[in-house]
């Protein structure tokens, strides 16, 4: 394999915030097996090789956890079911899913909409405002409304989950902040548990305590992180899909032209929107053993990092895969993962920002303006977007 010392990868490299797409390609075509010995990982970055990846559990094991912050052996204890293998992982997906069913997800489709008209409504008189705010607010109050966290609690609840997930530390560490916050949230929720083990209601939170397989239940650690990772990671993805979706779209006039002239659904703008920009940049596994990965012989233990948002613009498998295109073929997408682990979330979150572009097209004008002069970036090395979009838009 030709080595070239060109470029250095590292996710938690601010630059790759407003562009990351030339470093992917340089991945994809010059290091399709990358090695940072100082940072400790090894990356794969084509369509190809990251597929293969999340197919082969027995030998990419997810048991050190998705993210290289809480990279460790007991990383279940904190991240629940996405850092197992099966088949503890394949029960613990099973007994979530008792909880998080298809009905309740496509139930909260009418909600959705009332909530989008209702936030939408004063921003249309006004003319202007922050995307990111706006498309932050509705899935906070979904994800909220589905777990059972009352109105009153969720400023405080957006509050720790924003701090969760800005991770500020270049060489990846988690800073206090972090994890003070990811106290504070884990032992909000504990505390949302016992209310609903006295009083059990019709939400998530009391489904999850109720869920049985052949007697075996969730231990409340598991049903907090959960709760967490619908809660925290959740709604920062979706918001993030959203304001990237709506900023994309302007900067392709041509393309937002078919979207409200009607010629295209907004199920395409979701879709390639996914595929193009899609909020996750990566996530790791533990190498079981020692494997040969185009011609090198990579250790067993090793981290290895599949980089999402590159497979994903690999024009070995989408044509001119630059070009926002929403008339593509976006099947192979891998913005939610395959196999054990494809996101269990991902029917919400289509859902949600199917519902919430809908009505942002029925109410708003087509020539509508983004500063992204004055935009600004998230600051996390796994979840892409903007912290903030002023936008100007006229009642359509």
């Amino acid at each position: 394999m030709r080595q070239t010392t060109a470029m250095v990868y590292h996710p938690n490299n601010p630059d790759l915030r407003a562009n990351p797409w030339p470093t992917y390609q340089w991945l994809r075509d010059e290091q399709p097996l990358y090695h940072n010995p100082g940072a400790g990982f090894w990356v794969l970055s084509r369509h190809a090789d990251v597929s293969a990846a999340w197919r082969d559990p027995a030998l990419y094991s997810s048991d050190h956890g998705p993210a290289l912050e809480h990279w460790a052996p007991d990383a279940s204890a904190t991240m629940g079911f996405v850092a197992m293998d099966p088949p503890q992982h394949t029960l613990h997906r099973r007994l979530i899913s008792q909880g998080f069913t298809p009905g309740r997800v496509r139930h909260l489709e009418p909600r959705i909409r009332q909530l989008t008209r209702a936030y939408l409504q004063p921003l249309l008189e006004e003319g202007s405002l922050d995307f990111a705010d706006f498309a932050t607010a509705i899935p906070v109050d979904v994800i909220s409304e589905l777990i059972g966290v009352p109105v009153a609690d969720r400023p405080l609840l957006l509050q720790l989950s924003r701090q969760i997930m800005t991770r500020d530390d270049a060489n990846g560490r988690l800073t206090p902040a972090v994890r003070q916050a990811n106290a504070e949230l884990a032992s909000y929720y504990a505390s949302l548990i016992a209310e609903r083990r006295a009083r059990p209601r019709e939400d998530l939170t009391s489904a999850l305590l109720r869920a049985d397989i052949d007697g075996e239940r969730l231990a409340e650690r598991d049903v907090i992180a959960t709760l967490m990772l619908l809660g925290v990671a959740g709604n920062d993805t979706t918001a993030k899909l959203l304001t990237t979706a709506w900023r994309c779209a302007w900067q392709h006039p041509d393309q937002r032209a078919r979207l409200w002239s009607g010629e295209l659904d907004v199920g395409c703008w979701v879709e390639e929107t996914l595929r193009y920009e899609g909020p996750s940049a990566y996530t790791a596994r533990r190498l079981t053993r020692p494997t040969e990965l185009h011609g090198v012989v990579v250790p067993a233990g090793a981290c290895v990092l599949l980089v999402i948002a590159a497979a994903n613009r690999d024009e070995r498998v989408f044509p001119a895969a630059d070009r926002y295109d929403l008339s593509r073929d976006t099947s192979r997408t891998l913005a939610f993962g395959l196999g054990q682990h494809f996101c269990l979330g991902a029917s919400l979150a289509r859902l949600e920002a199917t519902v919430v572009l809908q009505e942002l097209v029925r109410a708003v004008e087509a020539d509508y303006e983004v500063d992204l002069a004055a935009a600004s970036w998230a600051v996390s090395p796994n979840v892409r977007g903007h912290a903030t979009l002023p936008t100007t838009v006229k009642r359509r």
